[in-house]
């Protein structure tokens, strides 16, 4: 039975995505339990390797242990400062004693060397002699110029030696303490049951031993003391290394928390081939099942989905052009010669629709639309009013042409028409038309909201319209709103016609007005009242006196929205305008500041009375009078709070060993305390008392390094009434004791 390209394409393209699902969910689940197996090695590994850095490391310390106490006694200080000889039996014995000691605590093998740097003498594996000129020179060199510490290790031909210049917490040394642990003893003493290779490194990254070589260059083993060292608080981990021959060694280190050594052994490739070897075999014969179960899934889903295409193609014409074999091809082609058919009645439908739509808008202006008719033409033309909307009729007429010709007035207001339909979302309007010669017209459908609301929206809409038409088509124009309505039918013509007394109101109130219809039908002659927001300019210029930003955006825009809310007709306005301007410019002479009063802004006045936009007038009272009023006082008294700030942190700098407080220094300076607080923090991003604390500890951690004095002698000079009060102190800031700061910083 044939079965089609659409069967074919189907089942192919089904079989080759289940292929790669299993090849790469197979791939997965291998490289996962690689993983697995890996970290468990690994652990082992890691366990392996802590316990010989123990075992070590326990031998380290004691070592190191010893010779710090000992060079502590009076014993040592004694017998460091006199000279030696044969005859000094009491002397030698002594010493010799003492690194017997050192020697029974520490690894079997060891030689322990002790030498006088003050008489020259040097005691070796139990036998004395005298230091040369030369040799110690050479010893001064090898291990006291050179060397910024004073205990380190390093790697001999025979194993390794400790260096330990003494006395230990003196910064002037008089003797060197030498330990030298062989490699036999070493091996002794790391030697495991399967001969592992075990790698150590300084903190430095230096090799100071290797039982057998890991085959790592010294740029790897750089990057593995590198890697110990931003391992952080985990002090282990594994490390993977790419040689030359394309492999990959696998070594697990861990890292010493008491000399920062670094112990590392490698992680051998067959310890993990094993393991893996039958996760490889399962993982084959489960993709070879599966591959099976999706053949035969994509041949039944192949064979469904090509039946059904048939019977759809059994269903279209038979005319249909193309080849019946490539049923895809076959189906869209007829689906095409469909919609091209559709698509010509659609286009002959939509060439009249927007006439027949237009003369249904220009007969509700006219009020020749029967209600019965209304819902008729409403559902064909698309529009699904709320139950309950309100409507408005927004009325624009032009100011001016832009400098065209009164001839193309035609042309401008249908540019309007469809400025209207780009802003006003088609849900919320009818269709924009032309009503007159003169006048463009939009029914406009608000919603059921508040009528605030309503005439929030449209007095947005409005603006929105008065700019476009500025910006896009370069004319002027004016907005009229008759009064809401409900019924669409018989209201509309008398809306119409109140927004049209609205628009005759734009001779009065200039180009770009927006005028509702309510508003000036209620205007009536008679004395003019004047009401000036005087507390609102107060609050204004109060937050201007102090340079502040945030409380002028406060009190400012309240302050012009109720200026301009109260100011009835122009005449009002202008007053009003002209009241503010002249406070603006007192205030401005109290203060001792030119703003208002320089040749740029002598035709303010002028300006703002040519305007009849109140955003403009806005902007330029804002930025070119208040805003620069502002910025001037906040930098006079920026000025003045930071010369404040600046005596305060001197008296600190000055007096910082002496009894200290912000009400002394206040007084002392003629301000309030907590003005003076409020002004340092400001300036400082701290308070006083932190300020004061921080200097304190900072000369504390200088006496500390560069003096003797004790912890309690240096608390009592920073005015510290209890010395454990001090040490809390410096502990919370340096997360030391001052003590233990003081050791830090001897040993670095």
């Amino acid at each position: 039975m044939k079965r089609g390209t659409t069967f074919t394409r189907i089942f192919v393209s089904i079989l080759i995505l289940g292929i790669g699902l299993v090849a790469s969910f197979g791939t997965y689940i291998y490289m996962t339990t690689k993983q697995s197996v890996l970290e468990r090695v690994a652990v082992s590994k890691q366990a392996f390797i802590t316990q010989t850095k123990n075992s070590l490391e326990q031998k380290v310390k004691t070592i190191e242990y010893a010779f710090s106490t000992y060079s502590t006694t009076s014993s040592f200080r004694d017998v460091i400062k006199n000279p030696i000889t044969v005859q000094d039996f009491e002397a030698y014995r002594s010493v010799n004693t003492q690194l017997n000691y050192i020697a029974s605590m520490g690894l079997e093998g060891a030689q322990y060397t002790l030498i006088s740097l003050v008489k020259n003498w040097e005691i070796a594996s139990g036998k004395l002699s005298q230091l040369s000129s030369a040799r110690r020179e050479e010893l001064v060199a090898a291990y006291m110029n050179s060397r910024s510490r004073g205990l380190f290790w390093q790697r001999t031909d025979s194993g390794l030696r400790f260096v330990y210049t003494l006395p230990a917490f003196s910064s002037k040394k008089e003797a060197i303490a030498l330990a030298d642990l062989s490699l036999a003893g070493l091996n002794r003493i790391l030697r495991t049951e399967d001969e592992s290779a075990i790698v150590i490194l300084n903190s430095q990254g230096e090799l100071l031993y290797e039982n057998r070589a890991l085959g790592l260059s010294e740029a790897q083993l750089s990057g593995l003391a590198t890697a110990a060292e931003e391992s952080g608080a985990q002090r282990s981990g594994l490390v993977e290394f790419r040689t030359e021959a394309e492999k990959k060694p696998s070594v697990v280190f861990a890292r010493s928390d008491y000399n920062n050594w670094i112990y590392a052994t490698p992680l051998e490739p067959g310890e993990t081939t094993e393991a893996l070897r039958t996760a490889r075999y399962g993982l084959v014969v489960m993709g070879l099942v599966i591959t099976a179960l999706i053949a035969v899934v994509a041949y039944f889903i192949s064979y469904y989905f090509a039946n059904s295409i048939r019977r759809i193609q059994r269903r279209l014409p038979a005319a249909a052009a193309g080849p019946r074999d490539n049923e895809i091809d076959w189906i869209i082609g007829s689906i095409d010669a469909i919609l091209d058919e559709k698509q010509g009645l659609e286009q002959m439908i939509e060439t009249e629709l927007p006439k027949l739509e237009t003369q249904f808008a220009q007969n509700l202006l006219r009020g020749r639309i029967a209600l019965e008719e209304l819902d008729h033409h409403l559902h064909r033309f698309g529009y699904r009013p709320a139950t309950g909307c309100r409507y408005a009729v927004m009325l624009i007429q032009l100011d001016s042409y832009g400098g065209r010709d009164a001839a193309d007035k035609d042309m401008l207001l249908l540019a309007i028409s469809q400025l209207i339909a780009e802003l006003v979302a088609p849900e919320r309007r009818l269709i924009p038309i032309v009503l007159n010669d003169t006048t463009q017209a939009t029914i406009l459908m608000p919603g059921g909201e508040s009528e605030d609301d309503i005439r929030r929206w449209l007095l947005d809409t409005a603006k929105a319209a008065v700019r476009r038409a500025r910006d896009v088509l370069g004319v002027s124009v004016s907005v009229g709103f008759g009064n809401l309505y409900e019924d669409l039918a018989l209201g509309s013509r008398e809306a119409c016609e109140m927004g049209k007394q609205a628009l005759h109101q734009r001779l009065n109130l200039g180009k770009e007005s927006i005028i509702f219809y309510e508003d000036v039908s209620g205007v009536v002659s008679g004395p003019v009242v004047l009401h000036y927001p005087a507390q609102l300019e107060n609050a204004l210029f109060d937050a201007i006196r102090l340079g502040d930003e945030q409380g002028v955006s406060r009190a400012l825009y309240p302050f012009l929205a109720e200026m301009m809310k109260t100011s009835k007709d122009s005449a009002d306005f202008e007053m009003t305008l002209i009241r503010l301007v002249n406070n603006l410019i007192q205030l401005e002479q109290l203060l001792g500041i030119q703003v208002l009063l320089t040749p740029d802004n002598r035709t303010l006045f002028q300006r703002l009375l040519q305007i009849r936009n109140p955003e403009e007038i806005e902007r330029i009272l804002i930025e070119e009078a208040i805003q620069p009023m502002v910025r001037v006082m906040k930098e006079k008294t920026n000025r003045q709070f930071r010369s404040l700030s600046d005596q305060v942190a001197a008296i600190v700098r000055e007096e910082y060993d002496k009894e200290l407080s912000l009400e002394l220094i206040a007084d002392r300076l003629h301000y309030n305390p907590n003005y003076l607080s409020s002004i340092f923090r400001k300036e400082f991003g701290i308070t006083f008392s932190e300020y004061l604390m921080n200097y304190r500890l900072d000369m504390a951690k200088k006496w500390l390094i560069e003096t003797e004095l004790s912890v309690k002698d240096i608390a009592e000079r920073l005015q510290y009434q209890n010395p454990q009060n001090f040490i809390r102190s410096f502990r919370k800031k340096e997360n030391v004791t001052p003590g233990a700061y003081r050791k830090e910083q001897q040993s670095s």
